[in-house]
């Protein structure tokens, strides 16, 4: 795991090794903010491998994004059941969309109760072909 040092001893910035390297983008993958509890930052996860590949459709994209959501917060200590807020990005959003997420999500989070979430219509997102993104911040005990 790549941890960047920082002068803020409370603010920990990872990047996973079974994610892609999102430093030349200008980003890490997660934020980890140390303080009576402990809060998880996770950048907007796309539905690329850890080489950069970007899955072909809307399905595979979404299960891909959720997997990497997973490594991620799993990099910080934390889980799906820890995630208190979801901001959530769809491009050419319809409810044949929201469907496809809405199931991704249910079995991801299974019976646990799901957290608070935003999904916002986009025209486009940061790469070409790029149809979701999901962003994610955790809370666990101090």
């Amino acid at each position: 795991m790549l941890t960047l040092a920082r002068p803020n001893a409370s603010l920990n910035l990872i990047n996973p090794p079974a994610l892609y390297d999102p430093r030349p983008n200008g980003y890490s993958h997660v934020a980890v903010v140390e303080g009576p509890a402990r809060i998880v930052y996770v950048a907007g996860q796309g539905g690329e491998d850890a080489a950069g590949c970007l899955a072909a459709d809307f399905p595979r994209q979404v299960a891909r994004a959720m997997q990497n959501l997973r490594i991620a917060l799993q990099a910080a200590g934390a889980d799906v059941g820890d995630v208190a807020k979801l901001t959530v990005l769809v491009v050419d959003h319809s409810h044949d969309r929201l469907r496809t997420f809405g199931a991704a999500l249910r079995e991801m989070w299974g019976d646990r109760p799901a957290p608070a979430c935003t999904l916002i219509p986009v025209p486009r997102l940061a790469l070409d072909n790029m149809l979701f993104e999901i962003e994610a911040t955790a809370v666990l005990p101090a």
